[in-house]
């Protein structure tokens, strides 16, 4: 039955490819002149002035269940080129570089996973571990902190205020990020349930996401996309319903998180992506995708990132680019079998040296893992950019031009071997731009671009689109989150126990700090 499966799987995703050139010619006979008013996210951006700054939304130390101190995480990110860094312990708001301290219930997490309790922090001045003096500056006006170190051409690193991943103690991962604003401090719970969370950041202004969904929804388990959020399987259903709830309930959610920490759990969750923004967007709303390395430890910072094209660093800028959606997830790392086939296909059809070497890489990784599967019913390769040697650029975009009057979105590319534009989770076309006339049979309420290269992948938010025939929502009915009773047997016991020690947890932080 596997080996059925998974040669549908090569076969869909061969025709997928078949169906478009490589270098986005359309059929003329399914042509149509459409009025398409497009919405762009990024709008805003003024390409020729504007910054683009690499941030980590995403990732842990030891004041959770991470292994590295703070110093060291910071040091890190800084050494990788990060410009913007959000510490995310769970159930531990971030407060400062110099100035952070374990809550109790983490406090046992992380003696748990590293034996002994480290709270270093930074100090205003100091040397770092690679024996550069540093400095952190807080910004008298904004409140905004930096950590920079004294070498040339030396940036500046903003820390995101209030970071946490909430739902620390939760049963199944049911976890969610929350930045700029206060709240969860030392929380626990947080089994099924979402909304808790989400609603409080809604009412306190703040911004969240939703993390590496493939977890929670047991996406991860599956060998094939076919499998995966199969909307026909009831309890994919209800998780879908789940959170297209509440995303249509709450704006302050910005969407998901698509790739992260080496894509193993999310390796099909652009495709619950792609779902999301089909029920959603015909209500009124877009739904965004980030990337990020959830790392625990420095091995696994850098695997995923978002680049955030924002006027300055600051994290009111942050946090405006975030809620436009000026900003495009990516990955040094794609763990989908039937998305490798189909960009390997498209590179190796180009008359492009350089494509067809890459689309010979990429195919390397396909038939490793197609062997895998067929042998052992399970994935365990998946590609990840090959820079130990020779640093590899990573793809980067420098301009989007929208003219509705042409009906067309075109991209200005760095380091890129292929653009992807994706219509209802199906490719549609290739090339840097796409006419929307000549694909008026395959679109629906969007198109995305997926851009590839080298260096990685890179994930464009999605351009909604408003047209004569567009889908219209859909009444779901009334929808029940059973998460809130699960939540209610579940996570009673945990905040229970941890009202009562929570005495001699302070007693034991003390002793050994």
């Amino acid at each position: 039955m596997k080996k059925v499966k998974k040669s549908l799987a090569i076969l869909i995703a061969a025709i997928m490819v078949l169906s478009v050139s490589p270098f986005g010619f359309a059929d003329s006979s399914t042509a149509a002149d459409i009025d398409y008013k497009i919405e762009n996210p990024y709008k805003a951006v003024k390409w020729e002035t504007d910054g683009q700054y690499k941030a980590d939304l995403h990732c842990h130390t030891v004041f959770s269940d991470g292994n590295d101190t703070l110093p060291e995480s910071v040091e890190r990110h800084y050494e990788l080129g990060f410009d913007i860094l959000a510490i995310t312990d769970h159930g531990t708001v971030s407060r400062s570089y110099v100035n952070q301290e374990f809550n109790a219930p983490m406090a046992v997490f992380s003696y748990i996973e590293n034996g002994e309790l480290k709270s270093d922090v930074l100090e205003m001045n100091g040397t770092a571990a690679n024996g550069n003096k540093y400095s952190v500056e807080i910004n008298s006006t904004t409140g905004d902190e930096y950590y920079s170190q004294e070498t040339e051409n030396a940036q500046k690193m903003l820390r995101v205020p209030f970071g946490n991943e909430q739902n620390p103690t939760s049963f199944n991962n049911a976890h969610v990020n929350t930045w700029f604003v206060d709240y969860g401090d030392g929380r626990v719970g947080g089994t099924s349930n979402y909304e808790d969370i989400i609603s409080k950041i809604d009412q306190l202004g703040g911004t969240s996401v939703i993390n590496h969904p493939g977890e929670y929804t047991n996406a991860r388990d599956e060998v094939f996309t076919a499998d995966a959020y199969n909307v026909d399987d009831p309890v994919y259903n209800y998780k879908i319903n789940k959170f297209a709830n509440l995303l249509k309930k709450y704006h302050s959610c910005i969407g998901i998180d698509i790739n992260s920490k080496g894509d193993s759990r999310t390796r099909f969750d652009r495709k619950l992506w792609d779902i999301l923004l089909q029920k959603i967007i015909p209500t009124g709303r877009n739904v965004f995708a980030i990337a990020t390395s959830d790392a625990h430890n420095l091995d696994i910072v850098d695997s995923g990132y978002s680049v955030m094209v924002m006027p300055e660093l600051t994290s009111a800028a942050l946090e405006k680019a975030m809620n436009d959606g000026a900003f495009f997830a990516a990955s040094k790392y794609i763990g989908n079998l039937d998305e490798l086939i189909g960009y390997s296909a498209t590179l190796l059809a180009s008359e492009n040296p350089e494509a067809v070497a890459f689309g010979n890489v990429l195919k390397g990784y396909a038939d490793k893992i197609n062997k895998e599967i067929e042998e052992n019913g399970e994935q365990d390769t998946k590609f990840r950019v090959e820079d130990e040697n020779r640093a590899i650029p990573a793809p980067k975009v420098t301009n989007i031009v929208v003219d509705e009057s042409e009906d067309s979105i075109t991209f200005t590319t760095e380091n890129a071997l292929l653009v992807h534009w994706i219509a209802d989770g199906k490719v549609i076309a290739n090339g840097n731009s796409i006419d929307l006339d000549d694909y008026s049979d395959k679109i629906g309420s969007y198109v995305r671009a997926e851009i590839l290269g080298e260096g990685g992948i890179m994930y464009s938010q999605a351009f909604v689109l408003d047209y004569d025939g567009a889908p219209e929502a859909e009444d779901d009915g009334a929808f029940f989150d059973f998460g809130i009773l699960v939540s209610l047997i579940c996570d009673t016991p945990v905040k229970l126990l941890v009202a009562l020690l929570k005495t001699p947890i302070l007693a034991f932080v003390e002793i050994f700090n």
